[in-house]
Formats: C-alpha cells, sequence, structure tokens
C-alpha cells in the first residue's frame, strides 16, 4: 500500500470516529491522521478578485489568495482532516512553480483618510518558487497552472484590442496568430505540455510519496459565443464572437488537453473543470454566472467596476473545490 493511501485510510478511520450524530464532523480529529497537502497554481486556484471573495495573506506576499478560491474552500471543509500550505499565486508560470522566484503583482492597499502613509508591503519581494513547499512528507500536492505560461491573458488583450478593427462575422485576433508573423498557439502549446511534463517530474522529485493532482481551466468561453455580447466589459469587450469560437476551440481547450496529456504520462490524477462548468461561462448571467468578464461589478448598478480579466467567482471556485476535494480523498 502507498503512503498516500496509508495516510487516506488514517483520515478516513479518524473522520469516522469523529463523525457525530448530527453528520458533521468534530474538529478534533488526530493531528497524527492529517494529510499534508500543499497547493501550487496561478491566479485560477489563488482567487485573485473581489468575486472570489476577500484577500488574505499570511504572511502579505502580494500573491491575492481570497478566501474563496478552493484551498480555502476545501481547507474549510475538511477542517483538521488536512494540513494546508496554500502557496499558489496570482499570475505564476510553470516555471515561477519549478524555478524562478515571482514578484507578485498585488496591489497596495490605502488607508481611507490617511493618504499621506504608503503601504509598507508595496512593492511586494519576490517569493521563492512554489516547489520549495513540498516535502517527502508531503501527502498530496493540486496544482492549477499553464495558463500565464500559454500566454492566454496576453491573447485575450490582443483580442480585445484588434476586434474594433473587424467587422461582424470576422477573426482579426485568429488571422493575427495564425499569420506567421508571430509564434503560433500550436508551438506554444507545446512549449507548454513539455514544461508542465518537466514540472511534474520535479514534483515527484521533492515530494515522492505524495499524490499529485492537476487541475484544468473552467469553460469561460460558452458553446455559442453568440449568447455574448460585443462591447459589453463585464464580458468579453471587444472581442468578435468568431474569436471567441477560435479561443474556445483552439486555445483554451487544447490547453486543458495538454496538462490532461502530461498528467496521465506520469501517472497523476487530472481534475477536469471544464465540463462542469460548460453553461456557466463569462457570458452566462444571474447565479449561472461562473467566471466574471474583463470587469467584474462591485454590488449593486450605482456601484463602480473592477477588473477582473476573466476569472472564476466564488461560484466558480466552490465548483472547482467540489471535484478537486473528491480527487483527494478518492485513492
Amino acid at each position: 500500500m502507498s503512503r498516500f493511501r496509508t495516510r487516506l485510510t488514517g483520515v478516513a478511520a479518524a473522520a469516522t470516529l469523529c463523525l457525530l450524530g448530527t453528520g458533521t464532523y468534530s474538529t478534533h480529529a488526530s493531528a497524527a491522521s492529517e494529510l499534508n497537502w500543499v497547493a501550487l497554481g496561478d491566479s485560477y486556484s489563488a482567487g485573485v478578485i473581489h468575486a472570489a471573495g476577500p484577500t488574505f495573506e499570511e504572511p502579505r506576499d502580494g500573491c491575492q489568495r481570497t478566501t474563496g478560491s478552493y484551498p480555502e474552500v476545501i481547507r474549510r471543509d475538511l477542517g483538521s482532516l488536512v494540513h494546508l500550505r496554500n502557496v499558489s499565486c496570482g499570475n505564476a508560470t510553470i516555471a515561477e512553480v519549478t524555478h524562478s522566484r515571482q514578484s507578485p503583482i498585488g496591489y497596495e492597499l490605502h488607508i481611507p483618510g490617511v493618504a499621506e502613509i504608503h503601504d509598507p508591503d508595496y512593492p511586494f519581494a519576490p517569493v521563492s518558487p512554489q516547489i520549495d513547499a513540498l516535502s517527502p512528507q508531503t501527502d498530496v500536492v493540486t496544482v492549477g497552472i499553464g495558463g500565464n505560461s500559454l500566454g492566454f491573458g496576453e491573447i485575450l488583450g490582443k483580442c480585445i484590442t484588434l476586434g474594433p478593427s473587424g467587422g461582424f462575422g470576422s477573426n482579426p485576433c485568429k488571422d493575427y496568430y495564425t499569420s506567421g508573423d508571430t509564434e503560433s498557439i500550436e508551438t506554444r502549446l507545446q512549449h507548454v505540455e513539455h514544461d508542465y511534463d518537466q514540472m511534474l517530474a520535479a514534483i515527484h522529485a521533492r515530494a515522492p510519496f505524495a499524490k499529485v493532482i492537476t487541475v484544468g481551466y473552467p469553460a469561460v468561453i460558452p458553446d455559442n459565443a453568440a449568447n455574448c455580447l460585443y462591447g459589453n466589459l463585464l464580458q468579453f469587450a471587444t472581442i468578435r464572437q468568431p474569436d471567441l469560437n477560435w479561443l474556445r476551440d483552439s486555445v483554451l481547450q487544447p490547453l486543458n488537453a495538454a496538462i490532461h496529456r502530461a498528467s496521465t504520462a506520469h501517472g497523476d490524477t487530472y481534475v477536469d473543470i471544464y465540463s462542469s462548468s460548460k453553461g456557466h461561462s463569462v457570458c452566462a448571467t444571474g447565479q449561472d454566472k461562473w467566471v466574471e468578464g474583463v470587469k467584474e461589478r462591485l454590488g449593486g448598478d450605482d456601484n463602480p467596476n473592477t477588473w477582473a480579466l476573466v476569472h472564476p467567482n466564488t461560484r466558480g471556485q466552490a465548483n472547482a473545490a467540489t471535484h478537486v476535494e473528491e480527487a483527494i480523498l478518492n485513492s
């Protein structure tokens, strides 16, 4: 029996002993039965935006982890059954998981009415490569990464910039990335898959007894991009509908496929977030909207909007938490 299975058996036994008549877990499970879990990843794991909960960092480092992000949701759900070290960080790349120090972008805290006092933590000091949080004592590693290495945010920005130059039914962004004047998406995807493979090898070397769980990206673009409103900053701003279809089919879905292939090659567990989030894209409305658009609305219609840059809100993070938690507990 692997060490992870042994540890999981101990956690299950502790959970059974601590199960109360109300069907809830006691918070007094034995610390010896805790699963030592390290969460690695980028902004889709860290949370980052207001709609993914308040920011908290212990200590404050500018990575913008939020209380509604899926690692923190699972931490609260499993309580003393896990000990989580969450080092996910907004804007992280695969290189910043494996070997490079990252300078978190964060934001400066402003004290109302005290304009002359500057935030002493801003700008933020570089943080260590996320992999440094791993050790032979690590039981579980979750990692959600790859979008920044592909340049997904940069691609979205270019599509927004080029959108007004195209007419109805045009593909100005696809034309730009397939013209041969810039590195192709296919080449970028090959680099991401290679780097992801190398990252997983490094994770296994640092945490040889851990169960490694990789987390894909959600369905941020609907199956029918005609449901998206051109020019709406709460959706995809000025990205043309044909380009949204191209982004979905030729960028986002292949990125998930590359992550899945690399995970399978290492015998790791891939968590598919995409399938369960269909119908809950940036262009959905009300409670069906699990991903915010270029901007998010803070409160009522009279409140100003703030940048969200296409990130999951608390509902999207809760969906990810459901599937990642199942992967953690199911050996």
